[in-house]
């Protein structure tokens, strides 16, 4: 049956649609606000997929070209692989409704997000997560929903819900919150150094918003919702579980013991071999589910010490952040590079300084962006010691590699203070946790080292969370390594300078945290990014004067917009001769801003000299280097830029007589010429009198 539903929210209409269309799918919504429209479907398998031991629940963002009255360019007309922003969109529908299917379930979820209308003052992303959440509401799939999502802006110290193109732009805060009723459930968020008090005002803002979307996407369940599907959750034989957990407990303990990881992972295998072999008789095809008591007695014991006793894997206090050091200028060819160590994770950055129009152009179906700052995050198989087959960024890598684009975007100079492009590329050599924020503190580093006047260095710490349902006891983590990850119920990453937060993500793997929990993990996390700025700079305290004597340098100018034709040519030929002359590399923009990039300043002087002559305006007692183009009995023609000659005359030629024209100057001679006449028919009188010795 046909249903309309409209929720007004922040001043807009919301619209979701459900029975018109794709009517097979588990539970479909075509949901819009304003111009902005999204087909989201969720649907899910009847029975377990076999041999799971994970929810195989896949979210993804369609991109469609027509959503923005676009064909798609190139050679085939057909939207290809997702956009890095599509990419980023299905984590942000994929990251806060994970968390709320049964631990167990392990039927495959699919939700397909589809923008097919898109205006640029309503967010797409915000509509596919709402969207997501109502679709998989009144779809049979046992979702422990709903939630809701909002975005948060901040301007003039006022907070705006969903704000519009214009809003965006002037806004410090760009934050992105989901959650259910009752708790926040994941953040993202760049910000131009707001305060922690600013951003926890902005999360809670936000959530109480998605209160009112919960309630309505509740209602429109309640109302027209499927019967939910009982999940068939495997668990292992009760007198199996015991007979394990008496026979290993104090073998899990021991495998715990040690505040060395190598260590750890030899004595939990050891332990899980001598767990397998002792029931392999009686158990025979049980080795899977003992597996899964062993995990979960880990991990009980675990959270157990951490949370009662104080004690994490490492030996570590709550607070305290894992041994750092850093080096700068490890490479010697490239334009700046650092390593940033912090325990067992340690990543490499490298910047690459080029003109500005080695910067990304992204045409998608919102607004075109042009980025001049890029950052970009690689994880191989060997920094975990692992042998895997080396393919394309996955998402993870993609999102990584935004957070840490968008933790240092605020400080990066203006285009005015630094004309260049701006590529940094962070290399995972070793990782054990929070490699995302050590790329944030090696690109920082490598900035530095490579002379960027960034406005202040940023540094980054991951938090976490245990938390104890029985008692209610919890404890945040500063810096959590890979097992508090894996094993706790919270990854809260917070980056920022001594001033403020530049960028946020959090991922909670609980029914949501509330305000005392965020509030305690800001400010141990603010403590966190201190310390380490303070180690950072003990390596190198402010960005070097000079650039690399390999970075390109540029000389930056501008001219008149109605002369960048002139400086093209026909076909280009102009300024492609300039660059062959000269060696160098030129971006001109439209309003008239031209960048000459070399590493030879002679080079980009000259080339700014030929483009200066092509521009200027010629006017009489002008003294122009010309170069001699054809040679005529009255005198010769003299080219004093693209598409101007002007002619000496033979009695000008020389401050002596001349009687023939080649007996002073030969086609391709470049000589000094004073213009002294320009005719009402444009025609150009020239002049070597005065120019050259009085013996010539």
């Amino acid at each position: 049956m046909q249903k309309k539903f409209t929720l007004e929210l922040a001043g807009r209409t919301i619209v979701a649609e459900t029975g018109k269309y794709a009517e097979q799918a588990g539970g479909s919504v075509l949901i819009s606000c304003g111009n902005t429209a999204l087909l989201v479907c969720a649907t899910v398998a009847k029975q377990a997929r076999d041999g799971a031991d994970f929810l195989p629940l896949s979210c993804d963002y369609e991109e469609k070209m027509y959503a923005a009255g676009k064909i798609p360019g190139g050679f085939i007309k057909r939207e290809g692989r997702p956009s890095e922003k599509a990419i980023l969109t299905s984590r942000l529908i994929d990251r806060p409704i994970r968390p709320l299917f049964p631990k167990g379930f392990y039927n495959d979820v699919q939700v397909v997000a589809t923008c097919m209308s898109v205006e640029n003052d309503v967010q797409p992303d915000i509509l596919a997560m709402n969207g997501a959440s109502l679709a998989l509401s009144i779809s049979e799939a046992p979702f422990a929903g709903p939630i809701g999502a909002v975005s948060v802006g901040f301007i003039n110290g006022n907070y705006i819900i969903n704000p519009d193109s214009k809003q965006r732009e002037a806004s410090r805060l760009h934050l992105t919150v989901a959650g259910t009723k009752d708790a926040v459930m994941m953040v993202e968020a760049g910000a131009n150094e707001v305060t922690e008090k600013e951003m926890l005002d902005a999360i809670l803002l936000g959530h109480e918003y998605i209160k009112t979307i919960v309630a309505w996407i509740a209602s429109i369940q309640a109302e027209i919702g499927k019967e939910k599907l009982i999940p068939v959750i495997h668990t292992p034989d009760e007198e199996l579980k015991a007979k394990v957990i008496e026979f290993a407990r104090e073998k899990v303990a021991w495998q715990l013991d040690t505040f060395d990881r190598s260590e750890r992972e030899r004595r939990t295998s050891q332990v899980k071999e001598e767990t397998i072999a002792n029931f392999a008789e009686t158990y025979p095809d049980s080795a899977a589910d003992i597996d899964a008591i062993l995990y979960n007695l880990m991990k009980e014991i675990l959270r157990d010490k951490i949370i009662n006793k104080g004690i994490r894997p490492d030996g570590r206090s709550h607070t305290q952040i894992r041994p750092i050091w850093s080096e700068v200028g490890i490479l010697p060819r490239t334009h700046g590079s650092a390593v940033f160590t912090r325990g067992q994770t340690q990543v490499m950055t490298i910047a690459t300084l080029g003109t500005i129009g080695d910067g990304q152009t992204i045409d998608g179906i919102g607004e075109e962006e042009f980025k001049r700052y890029i950052h970009h995050y690689n994880m191989p198989p060997y920094s975990t010691g692992e042998v895997k087959r080396l393919g394309s960024p996955g998402r993870r890598e993609i999102g990584h590699g935004a957070l840490a684009e968008r933790a240092l975007l605020p400080v990066i100079p203006s285009e005015e203070d630094f004309p260049y492009a701006v590529r940094l590329v962070s290399e995972v050599v070793s990782s054990n946790g929070s490699t995302s924020q050590a790329s944030i503190c090696g690109s920082t580093l490598a900035l530095m080292d490579a002379g960027v006047p960034i406005k202040a260095p940023v540094a980054g710490c991951a938090m976490g969370l245990i938390k104890d349902d029985n008692t209610g006891n919890i404890a945040i983590l500063t810096d959590i390594q890979g097992l508090e990850d894996f094993m706790g119920d919270m990854d809260f990453k917070v980056a920022g300078t001594r001033e403020g937060i530049t960028a946020i993500q959090m991922d909670i793997k609980i029914k949501g945290i509330d305000e005392q929990i965020l509030t305690r993990a800001l400010e141990q996390a603010r403590q966190g990014r201190l310390f380490i700025l303070d180690r950072m700079l003990e390596t190198i305290a402010e960005p070097r004067r000079e650039l690399s004597e390999f970075a390109p340098r540029i000389l930056q100018f501008c001219i008149n917009p109605d002369k960048i034709r002139e400086v093209i040519g026909s076909g280009g030929k102009t300024i492609n001769g300039i660059i062959a002359e000269t060696g160098v590399k030129i971006d001109i923009e439209d309003d008239g801003r031209v960048f000459i990039a070399s590493t030879d300043a002679a080079a980009a002087e000259k080339a700014k000299t030929l483009i200066d002559n092509i521009v200027r305006d010629i006017q009489v007692g002008d003294v122009i280097l010309g170069k001699v183009v054809n040679i005529l009995p009255i005198g010769a023609q003299v080219e004093l830029k693209p598409g101007k000659k002007g002619l000496v005359h033979i009695s000008r030629l020389a401050n002596r007589r001349v009687d023939r024209v080649e007996d002073v100057v030969s086609v391709g001679d470049e000589i000094l010429v004073r213009v002294t006449d320009i005719r009402p028919d444009g025609k150009i009188d020239l002049t070597r009198k005065g120019l050259i010795p009085d013996n010539k």
